[in-house]
């Protein structure tokens, strides 16, 4: 624990529902969930308006459209989440060289190693003055916690929300989390809360009353030694720079369960290819190819193969993808696919195009032996592969919230498809609420397109460091407020 609250965590406020808002004029102020629009989706962000209607995270969309049908669904946009958490990072890394990022909207801060804060007025200071930032850069809120331990600041950044800062005075700590829910401490999820209630352990104080004894008797002895300890408020976790990604993967639940091998195939090299592009964004390579396929019953399978080095090559991870699909029972139908790539590595095998044409006559190979049942077999005699409906086929090429460009109207995002049209509201981040247009799905003028950027004002970033630092001998910035 630290004499001062120099460790900052910022949580974005409904990061992906708010991103949504900035770039569409159109939503702003109006209840946004984004998440799978599907039978079987589940919602990823609510914006706030949402949440009103008791929209929450992580529940099914059917759901949610029951309790807010007016709001608006949209299929997540990860690029522009990326190119805005960029930003947010990089602000982020101006204030120190230990930067924790936990998520896309989501980072630890050590305030002290970056020399910007040694006390609560000056790290209030920079907490201010990094959501002002934010604000200006992105046009996005965040909420900001300010406490001596990575425990106490995501508590404070959590009851700071939305759109708020909270600092947490070192010494106040036992006080502040006595009245609080087991749950509230890292490491307590559903089923240790349901062990611990029956306990007769619903608050932190009851945690710290118990004593560290019984709770090592209820969780063993690592658990139930580092829980008693959290419950007194004692937290000496440091900041850590690097976070290294053990493995890049992409998954997709299908709305209807895929029956025909060539189907099959054809979604797992769309995902091979979706794996790589995130592999090469973040200039990785990988050694191992992992597939996961869920059946009809929700039996879940993964199967891998390790190469003979590191790749980012599409061909090479496709190829493996398909020889390890070859070892699955599809039989009964597949409702989830996903593929990914482990035992990451900065550098990429030199021979990676011979490995490529050494591999690439092994499913032929195969697929001239006896494939048994519920493999080839059934593709011999099961003529086309299904067809899907124009409405699924309208939604895979036109996502709702999903970037387009007319070559007549400019800029605009799908708001909807169905029944050959798609719907296209054109507007950007900084213009008015713009038009709606409905178009055949096939017209020709119509094209997928990036999302703009969220154009906002510039933010000198060689000066802030200094004027953070100025700031220091002076008051503490308003807009926050301290708890003992």
């Amino acid at each position: 624990m630290r004499a001062a609250p120099t460790i900052l965590h910022l949580d974005m406020d409904a990061f992906y529902a708010s991103a949504e808002q900035a770039a569409k004029p159109s939503l702003r102020g109006k209840p946004v969930v984004v998440g799978g629009l599907g039978p079987r989706g589940v919602v990823a962000t609510a914006s706030y308006e949402a949440r009103r209607f008791g929209v929450h995270s992580a529940m099914p969309t059917a759901q949610a459209r029951r309790l807010a049908p007016n709001a608006a669904y949209l299929v997540p946009r990860f690029m522009l989440y990326r190119t805005v958490s960029d930003q947010v990072m990089e602000l982020l890394g101006r204030l120190s060289p230990l930067v924790e990022p936990l998520s896309l909207d989501e980072a630890f801060v050590d305030l002290e190693a970056g020399g910007v804060a040694d006390d609560s007025a000056s790290a209030r200071a920079v907490g201010a003055q990094l959501r002002d930032a934010i604000r200006a850069v992105t046009g996005l809120t965040g909420s900001v916690g300010l406490a001596g331990s990575k425990m106490l600041a995501k508590i404070a950044s959590e009851e700071a929300k939305p759109n708020g800062l909270l600092l947490i005075e070192p010494g106040t700590e036992r006080e502040l989390l006595a009245p609080m829910s087991v749950r509230i401490l890292p490491g307590v999820g559903p089923a240790t809360g349901d062990h611990l209630r029956r306990a007769g352990m619903t608050t932190v104080d009851d945690l710290a009353e118990a004593g560290e004894a019984e709770l090592v008797r209820l969780l063993g002895k690592a658990h139930g030694v580092s829980l008693h300890r959290m419950a007194l408020g004692y937290d000496n976790r440091p900041v850590v720079a690097e976070r290294d990604a053990k493995s890049v993967s992409v998954e997709d639940t299908f709305d209807m369960d895929l029956h025909d091998r060539v189907r099959v195939r054809t979604e797992v090299d769309r995902l091979a290819d979706r794996c790589v592009q995130r592999l090469r964004a973040a200039e990785r390579s990988g050694r191992t190819v992992v597939l996961k396929v869920r059946r009809y019953d929700f039996s879940t399978l993964t199967r891998s193969e390790t190469l003979r080095g590191p790749t980012d090559d599409p061909g090479v991870v496709r190829e493996a993808a398909a020889r390890l699909l070859e070892a699955v029972d599809t039989t009964g139908g597949v409702r989830l696919l996903g593929v990914g790539v482990t035992g990451l590595a900065d550098y990429t095998q030199e021979d990676l195009f011979a490995q490529a044409a050494g591999e690439r006559a092994a499913p032929d190979d195969l697929a001239a032996e006896d494939p048994g049942p519920g493999e080839h077999g059934d593709e011999s005699t099961a003529g086309a592969p299904e067809q899907e409906t124009p409405e699924q086929l309208a939604a895979r090429r036109w996502p709702a919230g999903h970037d387009v460009r007319h070559d007549t109207y400019g800029h605009g995002w799908v708001q909807g498809s169905g029944v050959g049209r798609v719907t296209v509201r054109f507007e950007e981040p900084e213009s008015p609420p713009g038009r709606v247009r409905t178009f055949r799905i096939d017209d020709p003028e119509l094209w997928p397109a990036d999302p703009l950027p969220l154009v906002r004002d510039p933010v000198d970033y060689s000066s802030w460091p200094a004027s953070l630092l100025k700031s220091r001998s002076g008051p503490g910035s308003s807009g926050g407020e301290s708890r003992p």
